[in-house]
């Protein structure tokens, strides 16, 4: 298997049908043999039943059902677990990341990178709400880690497998994968992507998470820089 799609599913209802048929039409023509993982995360809609008819019509597609709402990052890494390609693709299930993307960052991992991150350079975003904070955050993240990108929040993002091989997520920790896979010797480059309004339902997205990627962070830079000498931290908090 070429490339594992993985597309994290909340209360879509609206997009799935649309969303299938573009990522078909943008992906299929490469000729390469692809998967659509599709991760239900505790749908209260009729989201897993939209999904079970896309199922019965596509033979590349897989429907994984949570029991219950746990979130993007137990969704994405429910998809990692799952996934056979040697490329694996995150896309967000609302449209407003466009399939047509995929091949530039495909090619790109085919290139040599391991990691082809999307930029949402023109995010059609609320400023106040979405466009500061992350720009904050993408900021502090980039000073920090070391790891330079504008969109750490950008789903859109292309991995080659091995690079992200036995990363375990937690929380809201997708964000900081490319930190991981850096850290672990992975080349990464950064491309603009589209960004499109939202074309139905609601953001899942509030300001309470913010200071969850603020405590992920700081987890994220433990275990990425003293998992294996803890005692640097503790000893010396203790002196």
């Amino acid at each position: 298997m070429d490339c594992s799609i993985i597309v994290p599913v909340h209360n879509e209802e609206n997009n799935l049908k649309l969303l299938h048929k573009e990522i078909n039409d943008s992906v299929g023509p490469l000729g390469i043999a692809y998967e659509v993982l599709y991760i239900d995360d505790g749908s209260e809609d009729n989201s897993l039943g939209i999904l079970e008819e896309i199922v019965k019509r596509d033979q590349k597609v897989k429907v994984i059902q949570l029991a219950r709402h746990f979130g993007q990052t137990e969704a994405m890494q429910s998809g990692i677990d799952a996934a056979k390609g040697d490329i694996i693709i995150f896309l967000d299930g609302d449209l407003q990341n466009d399939p047509r993307d995929i091949p530039a960052l495909i090619n790109k991992i085919k290139e040599g990178y391991d990691i082809a991150s999307g930029w949402r350079k023109d995010r059609k975003d609320g400023f106040l709400l979405r466009k500061l904070p992350s720009f904050i955050a993408n900021f502090l993240i980039s000073r920090f880690t070391g790891v330079k990108l504008h969109d750490y929040g950008c789903t859109l993002k292309a991995y080659r497998k091995k690079a992200i091989k036995g990363i375990r997520l937690y929380s809201e920790m997708h964000r900081f994968i490319p930190v991981y896979a850096v850290r672990r010797g992975g080349s990464i480059i950064e491309l603009p992507v589209s960004h499109r309004q939202r074309f139905s339902g609601k953001s899942n997205y509030n300001l309470m998470r913010t200071h969850k990627v603020i405590l992920d962070f700081l987890t994220a830079e433990f275990i990425t820089g003293y998992f294996n000498k803890p005692i640097y931290v503790f000893g010396t908090a203790g002196i």
